[in-house]
């Protein structure tokens, strides 16, 4: 792999803010970046000569990519001119925690049978929040979730929630359905009609993208309730 991405060199903080790895990230999700800014985002920072995004480039164009940095050992990474000892450390760091996770399967990936599956999963963090949090938790063909996003916070209303935030990251991840969870920061976790509107809202949706929403969770201080259980949605 050749280094001849024009402006590889310029350093992060020359570059339009909106163009910055870091904060495209944070707006676009890491799933958006190309290998080299992920990996400049974890290198962090270039030397006098090279950028962090140079220094991605050259480790990248080792004859096996990728997968030779994978195995590389911490040496090896070091014999790559710009990368000290704890740039190689930061790397190697970061590819253990990505071998792990490979190595955990889908097995280990929580299934959601039931509201009360979904409560163990969320419902400690959403009890501390001082704002409405709108979140999603993507499942696969057997229920087993693929991740839980934040899609909005702020007040829940249909301008907020729509559904291209909603089913956006879902999609990209292949999920066959998804649960709604979101927060009364009041603490009672009553539904109101705007709550089953936008439900009702994104169920239709649901629909028409062939992703099935199976249930709206709300929470508050003292517990959950589950629309489907309720028979709201």
């Amino acid at each position: 792999m050749s280094i001849s991405n024009p402006g590889y060199n310029v350093t992060i903080k020359e570059m339009p803010l909106e163009l910055r790895p870091r904060e495209r990230l944070i707006a676009l999700g890491a799933e958006t970046l190309p290998t080299s800014e992920l990996l400049a985002i974890i290198i962090g920072s270039g030397n006098k000569e090279d950028s962090a995004i140079a220094l991605a480039y050259r480790l990248l164009s080792l004859p096996g990519g990728l997968s030779q940095l994978a195995t590389a050992s911490v040496e090896e990474i070091q014999e790559i001119r710009g990368i000290g000892p704890a740039k190689a450390c930061q790397v190697k760091a970061a590819l253990e925690l990505a071998k792990r996770l490979a190595a955990l399967g889908g097995e280990s990936r929580p299934v959601i049978r039931s509201p009360q599956d979904i409560a163990a999963l969320v419902l400690e963090e959403m009890r501390s929040l001082d704002r409405e949090h709108f979140k999603t938790l993507a499942l696969n063909t057997k229920n087993q979730v693929l991740a839980i996003e934040t899609v909005s916070i702020g007040s829940l209303n249909s301008s907020i929630v729509h559904p291209r935030e909603v089913f956006k990251n879902p999609i990209k991840r292949s999920a066959a359905a998804i649960v709604l969870v979101h927060n009364h920061p009041s603490g009672d976790p009553t539904p109101s009609s705007e709550d089953v509107a936008v439900t009702k809202r994104l169920i239709e949706a649901g629909k028409i993208l062939g992703v099935e929403v199976l249930d709206h969770l709300v929470t508050g201080n003292k517990g959950y309730i589950s629309l489907r259980e309720k028979n709201l949605m």
